[in-house]
């Protein structure tokens, strides 16, 4: 059963943004982006109030996702990132984005912070930042 509501246009849409942003870190990277995504679109916290559909949440200015803020969220979806898309849709949670909203991609190390919101673990390039339970308490 799916965590939040979406259309097949909306599971590509999602395979899409976990290709751009985080192909280079395989399938768990992958993922991970893909829960900090589908996460956003399940907070009714923060930024993210607005955010009611992964199309919003795809497409989000400002403070999106450096994929398509940037330009380079133009491939194709495969079966395999579709696939994968699927999986955190239907609510599948990977740690240690299993509860993010945010990631990034630091030339060093993961500060503890980034933006009030703590750091809650590093996988390959990527650093993950989760919001306290009280402060959004939908994405727990």
């Amino acid at each position: 059963m799916a965590v939040v509501k979406h259309t097949e246009e909306e599971v590509k849409l999602l395979a899409r943004l976990m290709r751009a942003e985080a192909e280079g870190d395989g399938n768990l990277g992958m993922l991970m982006v893909g829960n900090v995504g589908v996460n956003r679109v399940r907070a009714d916290c923060l930024d993210f109030q607005p955010i009611t559909s992964i199309q919003k949440m795809v497409f989000q200015s400002p403070g999106g996702f450096e994929a398509t803020q940037k330009g380079y969220f133009y491939q194709a979806a495969r079966q395999k990132e579709i696939d994968l898309a699927r999986k955190v849709i239907k609510g599948n949670r990977y740690h240690p984005a299993s509860n993010s909203l945010w990631f990034f991609r630091p030339a060093g190390s993961c500060p503890a912070q980034w933006y009030n919101q703590w750091n809650s673990g590093r996988f390959k390039a990527h650093c993950f930042f989760k919001p306290t339970v009280q402060n959004c308490p939908s994405v727990y």
